[in-house]
């Protein structure tokens, strides 16, 4: 029974992110082309603007509209013509994005604060998206369901042995609590906060400030991963960020449950 269990974990786990990684590849390519276009458009949008300085109220109205559209899509007019090249819908942010899709965070902004206002824009994507939450969703909550079962029989056996060394069963509860309030502390909010300070140049305080407002799914949006110009991340930052907020809210849903 032991060893069939360990199995069906194994597949679960697997199966879950080969979900999200399909999920990933399939939102990057309906999203990315529609993406492009619409950064060509903004970029002509200013060119355009630059050529003329005679405008009229309408023009300047219209002009402000279609810069407002374009930000609230993800797109920014700002800088030179290579920003046309950089997607949004990289790997890195693909697979986020469909981690944040599985486990109901997009609705809050915590998807915001990683990678502003990403969301599908095509009629296929749209689709894609209904259909991938409606069997992601159930997916995600059997995998945090899993994971916590691990977790539990963890501190059960940790409780047990404490038992028979002679302590009392209300102070192994709160032992048990105490443990997995403290390493979850250290592992999803300190260790990141160091990570994020040589990263992002952010403080330890606006470090820790990030990771919990991300990880309550408060996410203001106030603070943003990976995207300040000048600053130079490796290829998988963002993916680490997004596995890290993975496991960070397994690890929030277990402490509510304990």
């Amino acid at each position: 029974a032991m060893c069939s269990g360990k199995l069906q974990t194994g597949l679960l786990v697997a199966g879950y992110f080969i979900y999200l990684l399909v999920g990933a590849a399939v939102f990057q390519a309906l999203e990315r082309t529609t993406e492009k276009q619409e950064k060509i458009a903004a970029v002509q949008m200013k060119e355009a603007f630059l050529k003329n300085t005679q405008l009229t109220v309408a023009e300047m109205e219209q002009f402000m509209k279609n810069l407002t559209e374009a930000i609230q899509n993800g797109v920014y007019p700002v800088g030179s013509e290579s920003q046309v090249e950089d997607s949004n819908w990289d790997f890195s942010n693909s697979f986020f994005f469909a981690g944040t899709v599985v486990s109901t965070i997009g609705r809050s902004n915590a998807f915001h604060v990683c990678y502003g206002t990403l969301h599908p824009k095509t009629a296929g994507g749209q689709i894609f998206c209904v259909f991938f939450a409606l069997f992601g969703i159930p997916l995600n909550i059997v995998f945090l369901h899993r994971v916590g079962k691990m977790l539990s029989l963890l501190c059960k056996k940790l409780g047990k042995f404490l038992y028979e060394k002679g302590m009392r069963k209300k102070k192994i509860n709160f032992l048990t609590l105490l443990f997995f309030l403290a390493t979850g502390i250290l592992v999803f909010l300190c260790l990141p906060s160091v990570f994020f300070h040589m990263t992002e140049g952010w403080s330890y305080s606006e470090g820790i400030y990030f990771a919990f407002i991300t990880l309550s799914t408060i996410g203001f949006g106030d603070y943003v991963v990976g995207k300040q110009p000048g600053r130079s991340y490796f290829s998988y930052y963002r993916t680490l960020v997004a596995i890290w907020i993975l496991f960070g809210l397994a690890w929030i849903a277990l402490l509510f449950n304990l």
